[in-house]
């Protein structure tokens, strides 16, 4: 292979794709194929499609091709917002309009007195403050489910709080459980450690399948399971009563921890804490990030006695602690009812969004719950998910295919996840207008 051959290749195909010559989803043609029709050896034309692959201009699929995702985005995207991006359904950022205003006022006493602010300033322990443990205690509580301030542990984000947990949970060459379409960040985590095994376990409309469990322990002993018993994230499921139960049981009957991911449960604040279920069998992950703003996060851990320690050293490890004047904020919030004010008008704002949701796109298959921020976009045939999330963003939408969410990509079925919270209620409508009638015109349009 003579490099003068392989550049003008990557060049002319990268050119046709923009051109529109191979439309979103096409697929290219085989590399022998195209070597055959070119005189060229094979090894040039894969090196030319890899080189493709690192543009992000086509994806690879074992045993069926290679595939445009799609063409340069048009400088001026028909659904734009007023600042000329993407509208953003790929990412969930609920700030409703007045909410800034509201912290801001809330924490006029914080930042108008020099040395409560420059306490605020100074680092904090893990475990933080005395007040803020009480007052995270007293939030996150449920009836039924009380949380001693002595196992709240603090980390800086959601994502820092959850890998925390996952070090002190799992042994080198540990297993965890979670579902075949989970967090994103869990395969991100779990990515930067090698010694970790995720092993996927199937879901149905009751929530995380405990016969799937127990049939992947059988097959080999499992360490822990992730499960989101609230608000699953991205299929909206909400695991029922009696597959608590189930669950719960089978927890103490394997000697398996869990985690209970539980950042999006606030939106359902009727439903109560699986840990409630096995406290003792049980971590709970909470966080601010969605509960109030991704740019001042706390990561809340209610830790059981026997893995406090092991969490606190892994925060402390990993340099994950909290920041002070985030810690200090959040905790004000807490006392003070901004945190639950907020918390009560984003459920109003998700289940309006839902709405705009069923309206826009009636008709098609989509999975979600009315209090949820996002939903489950099922596309029909012909679609696959990589080519409608190429064609979405030709359309200055931005969404996140299925892959995203499996643990095995090769398992991801024919969908994308719609996140709702980010756009105006407008753009929003908008949007989910034109994903409709894109999902229906097919590939061909």
């Amino acid at each position: 292979m003579r490099a003068p051959t392989l550049q003008p290749l990557v060049d002319e195909l990268a050119a046709a794709i923009a051109a529109g010559r191979f439309a979103a989803g096409a697929r290219l043609p085989p590399q022998r194929v195209l070597a055959r029709e070119r005189g060229l050896a094979a090894s040039t034309v894969t090196l030319a499609y890899q080189a493709l692959a690192r543009r992000g201009l086509v994806v690879g699929e074992t045993g069926r091709g290679t595939f445009v995702r799609g063409a340069s985005r048009p400088p001026e995207p028909a659904l734009a917002e007023p600042s000329g991006a993407y509208v953003d359904l790929a990412l969930n950022v609920p700030i409703l309009p007045a909410q800034a205003r509201l912290l801001a006022d809330r924490l006029a006493p914080l930042v108008h007195s020099s040395a409560a602010f420059e306490q605020a300033l100074r680092p904090v322990p893990v475990e933080g403050p005395a007040a803020a443990r009480a007052a995270a205690a007293r939030f996150f509580s449920q009836p039924g489910w009380r949380l001693d301030p002595a196992h709240v542990v603090f980390a800086n984000t959601a994502k820092q709080a959850i890998a925390a947990v996952l070090s002190a949970l799992l042994p080198r060459g540990g297993r965890l459980a979670c579902d075949a379409l989970t967090y994103p960040v869990l395969k991100a985590i779990a990515a930067a450690r090698p010694d970790v095994e995720l092993v996927p376990i199937t879901m149905d409309d009751a929530g995380t399948s405990a016969a799937a469990l127990l049939a992947a322990h059988a097959k080999r002993r499992l360490d822990g399971v992730y499960l989101q018993p609230v608000l699953h994230n991205p299929t909206g499921v909400s695991m029922s009563e009696a597959r608590r139960r189930e669950m719960a049981r089978l927890l103490r009957r394997l000697d398996l921890w869990a985690i209970e991911d539980a950042v999006y449960a606030f939106l359902a604040p009727g439903v109560r804490r699986f840990a409630q279920l096995a406290p003792e069998r049980v971590v709970v992950v909470e966080s601010f990030s969605k509960r109030i703003a991704p740019g001042l996060s706390v990561g809340v851990i209610a830790a059981p006695h026997d893995l406090r320690a092991a969490i606190v050293a892994a925060v402390r490890t990993a340099a994950a602690g909290p920041g002070a004047f985030a810690l200090e904020a959040c905790t004000r919030w807490m006392t003070d009812g901004t945190a639950a004010q907020l918390a009560r008008a984003k459920c109003r704002d998700a289940a309006h969004r839902q709405q705009i949701l069923r309206r826009a796109l009636a008709g098609l298959q989509v999975q979600s719950d009315p209090r949820a921020y996002h939903a489950w976009l099922a596309l029909p045939a012909p679609w696959r998910a990589d080519a409608f999330e190429a064609a979405a963003a030709a359309e200055g939408i931005a969404v996140v295919r299925a892959a995203a969410f499996a643990v095995r990509e090769a398992d991801a079925p024919r969908a994308v996840r719609v996140a709702l919270a980010s756009p105006t209620l407008d753009t929003l409508r908008s949007a989910l207008e034109a994903l409709a009638t894109l999902a229906r015109s097919g590939p061909a349009r």
